[in-house]
């Protein structure tokens, strides 16, 4: 008999890369039936063999996510009535019990460290985020420990999942490899390096156009959302109208033409957050893997664990990302050896190729299954 999986989410969107795209996918490819239960009020619809089924009802902030949609979802749970449920998001966390009660399995999927990343919340108030720390540590050790299985993307919440759970498995956003993709053929002719994605503080844009000044002449394109108080900043600055060419939010498969295959180098210069443990870095970020698998060389935050992967693949050259200097001397390096940079490309695109890409973590995950199973 078929085991009937149903995966979870109250806060991500239906068409999510990593729920829906990767794992859902992968498990009905391996013969489960999958449904994924999302909070909107769109029909529900099968994608990629996997049953979507909607609550009904799209939260229009974070009280109404995390409160009043516990009652719709519920509902979905219950008519829903599967062998497992895979849980997406911390407020989903009380639905382990409640699912033990019907006699249910349940695996629970940390996509962030959130115990890290709470200290970090500007909508919860200074004086209350070292009281809530420690008070959801508590409450997720206390949850995961009646888990029957957890998936995290950090090691350091895999650390601390395994002192109560033994069914703990680390299942990394590596790209999905596509047939019909072809890696980006990086150019010098226009004089730029390039990056797509999200246009936030953290990925220290103004750093970059401070080296932009020193380079003088090197273009910055950039896709993604360019909104609120920080994409008026950039956009205010002198240096956004003299080198970046800002081309709006772009669709997935246009990023290769419009940014990578006219750039000699990606950038993915992340900010040393609290997700990173200050210089250590993670392997979940999808950015830094996202800019191999397109084919260009990287200039990239020089964290502990992208720079063993750098070193090793030969695929970039690291730096402080709040060093405007070390940034223009990568880019002045990688235009002034284009042979070798075309080479970096060739390297990290291989390297996704063979080693970091999704066939090889959908691995973890299907034996976390047929474990619990």
């Amino acid at each position: 008999m078929t085991s009937k999986i149903c995966h979870v989410t109250s806060a991500h969107g239906r068409y999510d890369t990593r729920i829906l795209l990767k794992e859902c996918q992968s498990l009905a490819a391996a013969g489960y039936d999958v449904s994924l239960i999302v909070n909107d009020s769109k029909q529900d619809e099968v994608f990629g063999g996997v049953k979507i089924v909607s609550t009904g009802f799209a939260p229009g902030n974070r009280y109404e996510r995390m409160v009043l949609s516990r009652k719709y979802i519920k509902e979905q749970v219950v008519k829903v009535d599967a062998d497992i449920y895979h849980l997406h998001d911390p407020e989903l966390l009380y639905l382990v019990k409640f699912l033990h009660k019907r006699g249910k399995k349940v695996i629970f999927d940390s996509h962030e460290d959130y115990v890290s990343t709470i200290i970090e919340k500007d909508w919860i108030a200074k004086g209350l985020r070292k009281f809530i720390v420690k008070a959801y540590e508590k409450y997720e050790h206390d949850v995961i420990s009646m888990a029957d299985g957890a998936v995290v993307c950090y090691h350091w919440t895999q650390d601390r999942y395994v002192k109560c759970n033994d069914n703990v498995e680390m299942v990394l956003n590596f790209p999905v490899i596509r047939d019909d993709y072809k890696p980006a053929e990086i150019s010098f002719d226009e004089n730029a390096i390039g990056y797509a994605g999200g246009i936030s503080e953290q990925w220290c844009h103004e750093d970059i156009m401070e080296a932009l000044k020193i380079l003088n002449g090197v273009k910055y394109k950039l896709a993604g959302n360019l909104t609120g108080p920080y994409g008026e900043r950039l956009k205010s600055r002198s240096e956004f109208e003299r080198f970046v060419e800002y081309k709006g939010k772009l669709p997935q498969h246009e990023v290769n033409n419009v940014i990578y295959s006219k750039s000699f180098a990606g950038v993915a210069l992340l900010d040393y957050i609290s997700q990173c443990k200050g210089t250590i870095g993670n392997l979940s970020n999808t950015k830094f893997f996202e800019c191999m698998y397109a084919g260009v060389p990287l200039i990239c935050t020089d964290f502990k664990l992208w720079k063993e992967i750098v070193d090793e693949e030969k695929c970039g050259i690291c730096v402080n990302p709040h060093d405007p200097q070390q940034i223009a001397d990568a880019v002045s390096y990688l235009k002034e050896h284009p042979e070798e940079a075309r080479q970096m490309g060739i390297n990290g695109y291989n390297a996704i190729i063979d080693k970091y890409n999704w066939d090889k973590e959908k691995e973890k995950l299907l034996a976390l299954y047929s474990r619990i199973i």
